[in-house]
């Protein structure tokens, strides 16, 4: 039989690699997209490593909508789209807030564009727990209300997640889904791909593994005077896999043409953990010691947010499979494995 073709844009990233591993994993046939704006070819090797597969990769950027054209031209039959492709880092968006206007936005508009004139009708997105702003009480629903973002990267979400509504209440035939990610850590078992920052990371984990592995100096902890257990930001930290595996049903569900035009779900765990807390945890799962210090609050940053996950377990079926320590330890697998790699070459 063969199988159904998906278009990963920002397929080569952290989240999008292991989504195509997964969605191959499943018996789909993934198709990339990626500028490596934000993500190095290697990745590519790290999924043929694990799958021992070599999947079509255009080196393409998003906003471009006849580049994009040309790929849904040489890719005739697409069942749908998982989009990925975005600007991430919460501080750098208050920095360059254009920048992330233009591509996170831009993108998508261009996208579906595309996807409207090659009538591919299916589409998971890429969203984040950032439209529910700084919530009123914890932990979220999909039915919390959507507030006024945190930073520009935050309204970014919030802006495509408004496009995709006012798409679903028009005459088109696009059904998407929505994936409110909370925070993804960890790499895949194998410790052949995983989060690979270019430069100073922006996320906690990979700048915990960085420091521990003597390539950060030291790891600044963004305030400790928050209304929480020890004063640090909480999190609910999502495995990158099990997060992956999220977009396989979600497209399933979409394949099926269940649901509504547009549906929203939150992945996460269903439990915050202070950012110490986090830092304890990869200390007790690797035995390494983590030096750290704690600095002053960082602009744009929520002070606590943790999914309720009722939905996505009970419509999609989606559980997580890995505890903290064991996504900590896969990151620092990960991290070694970049040293080793350095070392032989």
């Amino acid at each position: 039989m063969e199988k159904k073709k998906i278009l990963v844009t920002g397929g080569a990233g952290y989240i999008g690699s292991h989504t195509v591993v997964e969605l191959h994993e499943a018996g789909y046939e993934p198709v990339i997209i990626d500028n490596f704006s934000n993500s190095k070819e290697s990745a590519l090797d790290g999924i043929t490593a694990i799958t021992g597969q070599q999947f079509r990769c255009y080196r393409v950027d998003c906003t471009n909508a006849a580049a994009m054209r040309e790929v849904f031209e040489q890719e005739p039959g697409l069942e749908g789209v998982i989009h990925f492709a975005a600007y991430k880092a919460v501080g750098e968006s208050v920095e360059k807030p254009l920048e992330y206007y233009h591509n996170n936005v831009g993108s998508l508009v261009a996208l579906l564009q595309v996807m409207r004139e090659f009538n591919v009708t299916n589409l998971v997105f890429s969203s984040s727990c950032t439209v529910y702003g700084i919530p009123e009480n914890l932990p979220v629903t999909e039915q919390t209300p959507v507030q006024k973002a945190n930073s520009p990267y935050g309204n970014t979400k919030k802006i495509c997640e408004e496009i995709l509504s006012d798409v679903a209440q028009s005459a088109s035939t696009l059904r998407s889904i929505a994936l409110r990610y909370f925070n993804p850590i960890g790499a895949h078992p194998s410790a052949k791909i995983g989060e690979l920052p270019l430069g100073v990371p922006n996320n906690l984990v990979p700048f915990i593994t960085q420091t521990a592995a003597g390539i950060r100096e030291q790891l600044t902890i963004f305030g400790e005077d928050y209304d929480t257990a020890d004063g640090t930001c909480v999190r609910d930290y999502v495995h990158v896999v099990d997060l992956a595996k999220a977009h396989v049903t979600a497209v399933e569900r979409l394949l099926e043409a269940k649901g509504d035009k547009i549906e929203f779900f939150n992945v996460g765990t269903g439990s915050g953990n202070t950012v110490l807390e986090a830092v304890q945890a990869f200390e007790r799962a690797t035995g390494v010691k983590v030096n750290y210090k704690v600095g002053p609050r960082r602009a744009g940053d929520v002070p606590k947010i943790y999914a309720d996950v009722t939905k996505a377990t009970e419509v999609l079926g989606f559980r997580t499979n890995s505890t903290l320590e064991e996504a900590m330890k896969s990151a620092w697998d990960w991290q070694l494995s970049l040293q080793d790699s350095v070392t032989n070459v």
